[in-house]
């Protein structure tokens, strides 16, 4: 249940929190008081887009925070943790939203950031919210078939359909893919099959440009690399002067230094292996400047090879390892291209078997949603008989349709407010007062079966008056067996069934108007109705005639039971 809903700084709300209670919470109140805001409050807790228009005072953020208490419903908590959310061990949920008149916005729940649509996915579970004119969605024919899965329980079934439908639309997309501008599909062909034999032709491999552009720079540089050489050679072991000849005149000095200094013949031995050394390394150096005594050959191919690489890349913008990719892509590309043919006849029979499994799902969905949609209509219509159509009948026909994502059928809600009438649509015949009490019905329905914790009537009580109305009271205690529920009313007749009843008003504060919510006592209750009866103005008679609405209302009134545990549990 909606324990706490506390508001600040939200158009004629500067600061108020309200406190309610299990059953049947009214809030009543003078057009203007700023009723609504209580709604766009909640919208603001369930995720709904915010109008920054309504920040009251632009240079403080708008504040809007609900605590529910949802017990220990493990289909919350693990949605929760799917979330990265951690459930509060008592069961609490806090939800905070804070919208500034920039525009910006962020949202918490249990003290940790979200995002708006977990808190959307969140509020789904908590909390079913019927405005005064949501009533126009139960016109929709895709709202009616809606609310007949909703009501069996037929989710599994309809999401087969829609990813039956989903894989169908996909394949016909590649079939019309298939089929597209022949012209194109061959200028294609041609084009790609010349980007293939060009890139295959040029045998182009990663490693490869490296080494020739490593070798081609050595042959462009022969002249000078085999004079380096060659002076190499000269230092080394080939002028008179040379290293190797020193070396040997150091060698015969230690020799003679031996006799005197026997360390001396170690410094020989090692001179001698000095002299070995430098004629491997001369050796090696004269090997190296052989193999560069260039073939002019050699290098023109180096040349033509290089700018092969160079040519592609610059035509295709990309590297070697994306040339090379690029002629992969081209390849499995000119197989599609020429294998159009042998692709369309794959296709249609995949199709021809996916449209065959869409049919079987369709048909599995509706053998469930034939006995459900009799069920719906006569839980419906038992509802509006609870709600002054004592001889009303309501029917859920339901018509094969072309398949669709949401299965084979179409479903039409028939109404017949009078008896002798033959049943017709829904939307052909019913007034706004006549579709509030449908809407109803349906809301009680379908929370009965989804056990959604906590539901919001806004004038749902619209267009009628008297008896109806006190019927509608009786309906909406009812349905608050079991669980909270909320309903913002200015008719005493509705206000006196509920279990808690809270009066909106307003005034002025330095200048400015403000709204004030407060839970009525007992005689500030009967003063409410009082005035809702007959006006600002409480005379003896409307005080006598609120006390018997309060008095007939409580000895009619269901006994309290604890509300149900939140949905998903």
């Amino acid at each position: 249940m909606l324990e706490t809903l506390a508001i600040k700084n939200l158009a004629l709300v500067d600061a108020l929190q309200v406190d309610f209670e299990p059953g049947l919470n009214v809030i009543t109140g003078e057009t203007g008081t700023g009723k609504s805001m209580i709604l766009g409050a909640l919208n603001l807790i369930l995720g709904e887009r915010a109008d920054k228009s309504l920040v009251r005072d632009p240079a403080e953020p708008c504040t809007v925070e609900a605590v529910f208490q949802t017990g220990h419903a493990a289909g919350l908590a693990d949605r929760l943790r799917e979330y990265g959310l951690e459930p509060d061990p008592d069961g609490r949920l806090i939800v905070k939203r804070l919208l500034a008149a920039s525009g910006a916005g962020r949202q918490f729940v249990n003290n940790s950031p979200v995002t708006l649509q977990v808190l959307k996915a969140l509020g789904e579970r908590l909390v079913d919210l019927h405005g005064p004119h949501d009533h126009q969605s139960l016109l929709d024919p895709a709202f009616q078939l809606q609310v007949l899965d909703d009501f069996g329980r037929l989710g599994a079934e309809r999401t087969a359909c829609a990813e039956r439908f989903a894989r169908l639309r996909e394949l016909r997309s590649r079939r019309q893919a298939l089929d597209a501008d022949p012209a194109e599909a061959e200028h294609q062909l041609d084009l790609i099959a010349f980007q293939v034999r060009e890139l295959e032709a040029a045998d182009l491999r990663e490693e490869e440009e490296a080494a020739i552009a490593e070798e081609q720079a050595m042959l462009g540089n022969a002249q000078a690399l085999l004079q380096g050489a060659e002076e190499a050679g000269q230092a080394l072991t080939e002028h008179e002067e040379s290293a190797l000849n020193r070396l040997a005149a150091a060698r015969q000095a230690f020799e003679r230094l031996a006799k005197l200094a026997p360390p001396a013949a170690d410094w020989k031995a090692e001179a001698l292996a000095l002299a070995g050394r430098i004629r491997d390394l001369s050796a090696a150096v004269a090997s190296w400047a052989h193999s560069i005594e260039g073939d002019p050959g050699r290098l023109q191919w180096l040349d033509d090879r290089l700018a092969v690489y160079e040519k592609l890349k610059r035509k295709y913008n990309a590297s070697v390892p994306g040339l090379l990719a690029l002629l992969e892509k081209s390849r499995a590309r000119l197989r599609d291209l020429q294998t159009r043919g042998e692709q369309r006849r794959a296709l249609d029979a995949e199709l021809d078997a996916e449209a065959k499994r869409l049919e079987a799902a369709g048909l599995a969905l509706r053998r469930k949603r034939t006995p459900a949609a009799a069920r719906l209509a006569k839980a419906v219509a038992a509802e509006l008989r609870g709600l002054g159509f004592d001889k009303a009948g309501f029917d859920a026909a339901l018509q094969p349709a072309e398949p669709q994502a949401s299965g084979l059928d179409a479903l039409e809600f028939l109404f017949t407010p009078n008896p002798g009438e033959p049943p017709r649509a829904l939307r052909a015949i019913a007034s706004s007062g006549e579709m509030s009490r449908v809407m109803l019905a349906v809301k009680t329905v379908l929370a009965d079966h989804d056990r959604i914790p906590v539901l919001v009537f806004d004038e749902i009580d619209v267009n009628i008056g008297g008896h109806t109305a006190r019927r509608v009271g009786e309906k909406l205690a009812a349905a608050a067996c079991g669980r909270q529920v909320l309903c913002i009313t200015h008719l005493p007749q509705v206000a006196a069934h509920g279990a808690v009843q809270f009066a909106v008003g307003k005034e002025s504060v330095n200048g400015r108007t403000v709204s004030r919510i407060a839970k009525l006592d007992g005689e500030g209750r009967v003063e409410e109705l009082a005035r809702m009866l007959g006006g600002r103005d409480s005379t003896r008679v409307a005080l006598e005639h609120a006390r018997g609405l309060l008095a007939q209302a409580a000895a009619g009134r269901p006994p309290k039971r604890t509300p149900g545990r939140a949905a998903g549990a």
